[in-house]
């Protein structure tokens, strides 16, 4: 059975994820701060997180940093939850290699939509066979979640390796932003495709000799992106 954190604050909308959630069959087990989320990380080994960005102590921000330094929770889906105006925190939360975000007040069945995705992604990722992807200077084990730039081991979040994988699986190939979000994602993104560009910058900052002249990821302006390769 999957496990489900739900790491928030408020008991009304921990009561909410949590009977939606039992509901399509998830075990769901809760924290109400950043400490807790830590423990029960530990104690419970959650197949993904909801994790909300203000918490009392540890920030969401930095349950995901955290966990992000951690081997075995390099790949574990978290999803944050943020009040409106917090963009800020929602840039900051990607970066650090959260999946996705998701603004309160929010539509628990679009929520569950996302998580359903996000799931799915990780599961098609462990039945691949043993595959690596060769482009000039970049290796990809593709199964073993590595990357090697220039002969040296790269640390890639989830989203950055998924979009390389993508790009470097079809050179030459120009998406969009909205058909990346919609890949990568897996659902519409109500039109917010500034995530992509996020995700894109920090890719280049890892994969490029000179990422304000970039090799491989090239920028169609108006259009989205091609890999060169």
């Amino acid at each position: 059975m999957v496990t489900i954190l739900v790491v928030d604050d408020e008991e009304p909308i921990q009561e909410l994820l949590r009977f939606n959630l039992e509901k399509e069959g998830y075990r769901v087990c809760v924290a109400k701060d950043g400490q807790e989320a830590m423990e029960q990380v530990e104690k419970e080994q959650p197949d993904l997180l909801v994790l909300d960005v203000m918490l009392p102590g540890m920030s969401g921000v930095e349950v995901c940093r955290r966990l992000r330094l951690i081997p075995k929770y390099q790949q574990t889906p978290i999803i944050m939850l943020t009040a409106k105006g917090e963009e800020i925190d929602k840039v900051l939360g990607l970066e650090l290699g959260a999946d996705d975000y998701m603004t309160k007040p929010f539509s628990p069945r679009e929520l569950l939509a996302r998580i359903k995705a996000c799931l799915r992604r990780l599961n098609n990722s462990s039945e691949e066979t043993d595959v690596q992807i060769i482009r000039g200077e970049l290796r990809i084990d593709v199964t073993g979640f590595r990357v090697q730039v220039r002969g040296e081991e790269t640390e890639l979040t989830p989203k950055e390796f998924e979009l390389l994988r993508v790009f470097a699986t079809h050179p030459r190939k120009v998406y969009s932003r909205d058909e990346l979000l919609e890949r990568i994602w897996g659902y519409e993104y109500d039109g917010d495709t500034r995530t992509v560009d996020v995700h894109v910058r920090h890719l280049r900052l890892k994969v490029e000799k000179d990422p304000s002249n970039p090799e491989y990821i090239e920028t169609l302006r108006g259009i989205g992106y091609r890999f060169n390769g």
